[in-house]
């Protein structure tokens, strides 16, 4: 007789796609190649910090965060192309790391025993076993979990480490998927007991304009990871509740510290609602990464939504188009990346340009992970073996369902169009479950297989199902109507979206080199023309002609790929406060130029922008 299965000590969720399995394709590959060709390609020959020097190789140098950080793009770039050169540059990494390991099991360069490093560095091994099914990182790692256990109660969890926590935990539970080793339970409380209650902090003690002193609970990054908190809580813990509570931490960041474009300031530390707040380039990625764990641990559909609007907004937005250099802080409206004082929370004048290491290098470290790990999240497996769509991008998806293959080709344009075409091919009859995202700016989505028309209806948790037999070859195709629509902010401004899209006015860009700069090269950016727009006749917003063209090379290129004919004017009296543009002012506006057409972009290719305007006042209006 045999024996009973034992349970889990953690709910079940859906699991990522082992890294590789979803391949990009169209303009997501030509975006990850120009990152591999750019900065993560030569980072190691430009800047020493991730040099042959590093203390994560062995040397004498930078031996705290930087190395992981780096790794934590290069490994998952790597395979989510298939790169060999880029494979081979991060082996030795990862086989000096697991050489490291010492008879306590600790790991790392003897410069420092931070524990936060050491996260990262697991979160790299992780990905790295995932590839490569790598057999020597599960017995590596547990022997790191024994140390974790004995050296936590009398040296727990600190500054960093204490508000990232919930990274730890989750390299815990994947241990725990692998070895089976019950006491990796506890260990998690642990962790969780010595990490920051984000949950709390944010929905009862949040500061409600911008911070003007540092702790660990006001740095944005530290925000955007514990942002996960709740949702890795609810693996041991009541997933209905820590998900309420997860949803009233976004709504109180939104409602302190929320911009046009979904998302909260960080320029440094929190730094409220004013378009010209900056955000930081390590916030954004880090956010995209919760977002991934939040669609993984949670399933719902909103969770696909938000990281779209990072990925095809902020994402882009925080490179130059062919990826040689970011900014530390960009702002929603940005009328000249510069060096200049700007009233940041917490940063310096050189925060704003496009270069190799702006104002401090963890932003260099760290950006590597945004455009990989998206197209590694693309889709996720839910427990029921079920496949689920997060968010919309060209790319080839492979799977297992009951041990036979199933492949999914994704062709499609989106964002810049409305249309996404499934090819799903199984060699033989496979029943699964594929939940097609039906995002909540789409009021009227429209679905067909192989030509026939399908009803949409929403299970309930923002997906459409289809459940059926997949034999052969079926073609399954999801269109997304794109409506313009309009969202007022504080004074009566507006912002515009399409889809997934913020929608902006672009000033036009004259890109100055620095000479001499150090890496791939330093730029600012100044406009070519006045930018001080006002939005008019937004009663016909919903009927503002789009138009489309073709995605360039480099997809978030400003160009002619999508574009958005509103109706709009100038505001004399709209001028600069400082290096950025004052906040809008009041609406309806008195004071004007002529009404014309205003081509608006979408925000991601626009590094110059406006992204609030003022509105003039529509005539026939009651006064």
């Amino acid at each position: 007789m045999s024996a009973a299965p034992v349970a889990s000590p953690f709910r079940r969720t859906a699991s990522a796609l082992p890294l590789g399995r979803i391949r990009p394709r169209g303009w997501l590959e030509r975006q990850l190649r120009l990152q591999a060709d750019g900065i993560t390609g030569q980072l190691p020959e430009i800047w020493p910090d991730v040099g042959e020097d590093s203390g994560w190789l062995g040397g004498d140098g930078e031996s705290w965060e930087r190395g992981p950080y780096y790794l934590d793009g290069l490994v998952p770039l790597a395979h989510v192309l298939g790169d060999e050169q880029l494979m081979d540059r991060a082996r030795p990494w990862i086989e000096w790391m697991l050489a490291s390991q010492d008879a306590s099991g600790s790991f790392g360069p003897s410069a420092n025993d931070d524990w936060w490093p050491r996260m990262v560095a697991a979160k790299v091994l992780i990905q790295h076993a995932e590839a490569t099914e790598d057999e020597r990182v599960a017995p590596f790692l547990l022997r790191w979990c024994e140390h974790l256990r004995e050296q936590l109660p009398a040296r727990p969890l600190s500054d960093w480490g204490r508000a990232r926590g919930a990274e730890l935990a989750l390299a815990v539970v994947w241990v725990h998927e692998r070895t089976g080793q019950e006491w990796l339970a506890e260990l998690v409380d642990l962790v969780m007991s010595q990490t920051v209650d984000w949950n709390s902090y944010l929905t009862t003690e949040l500061v409600t304009g911008p911070a003007r002193v540092f702790e660990h609970r006001t740095h944005g990054v530290n925000v955007a990871m514990g942002l996960k908190t709740g949702a890795v809580a609810s693996l041991r813990g009541d997933e209905a509740a820590e998900r309420e509570r997860t949803e009233a931490a976004f709504a109180a960041l939104e409602r302190w510290h929320g911009q046009a474009h979904g998302w909260f300031s960080g320029d440094e530390w929190l730094g409220g609602r004013e378009a010209t707040a900056g955000i930081e380039t390590c916030l954004v990625v880090e956010m995209m990464h919760t977002q991934e764990v939040l669609a993984r641990l949670f399933g719902d559909a909103r969770q696909g939504d938000r990281l779209e609007e990072l990925a095809l907004n902020l994402l882009p937005a925080s490179s130059d188009p062919r990826m040689r250099g970011h900014q530390y802080h960009q702002q929603g409206t940005q009328i000249a990346a510069s060096v200049a004082h700007r009233d940041w929370s917490f940063s310096s004048d050189d925060a704003n340009i496009f270069g190799l290491e702006p104002h401090f290098g963890c932003c260099t470290a760290n950006l590597h992970q945004g455009w990989p790990k998206f197209a590694a999240s693309l889709w996720a497996q839910d427990a029921d073996g079920g496949l689920r769509a997060v968010a919309y991008a060209p790319a080839s998806v492979e799977a297992a369902v009951d041990g036979r293959p199933l492949r999914i080709e994704v062709e499609t344009e989106y964002p810049f169009e409305e249309t996404v075409r499934l090819t799903v091919t199984a060699d033989g009859p496979a029943r699964v479950p594929l939940r097609l995202r039906l995002p909540q700016w789409c009021t009227a989505p429209e679905l067909s297989i192989d030509g026939k028309e399908q009803e949409v209806r929403d299970r309930g948790d923002g997906h459409v199902e289809l459940d059926r037999d997949w034999d052969g070859t079926t073609a399954v195709q999801l269109r997304l109507p794109m409506t313009p629509r309009i969202t007022r902010r504080e004074r009566q401004a507006a912002s515009v979206h399409l889809g997934p899209l913020v929608m902006v006015a672009s000033p036009g860009e004259n890109w100055v080199e620095v000479e001499g700069a150090p890496g791939i090269g330093e730029w600012e950016v100044h406009p070519r023309s006045s930018w001080n727009w006002a939005l008019a006749d937004l009663s016909a917003a919903d009927r503002w002609p789009v138009r489309r063209g073709t995605v360039p090379e480099a997809p978030f290129a400003l160009g002619d790929a999508l574009s958005l004919e509103a109706t709009g004017c100038r505001v004399p009296h709209w001028r600069r406060r400082g290096a950025s543009a004052a906040p809008p002012p009041p609406s309806p506006i008195m004071d004007r130029g002529p009404i014309h057409g205003l081509r608006l972009v979408p925000y991601g290719t626009a590094r110059l922008r406006v992204m609030e305007f003022p509105v003039l006042l529509e005539e026939g209006v009651e006064k």
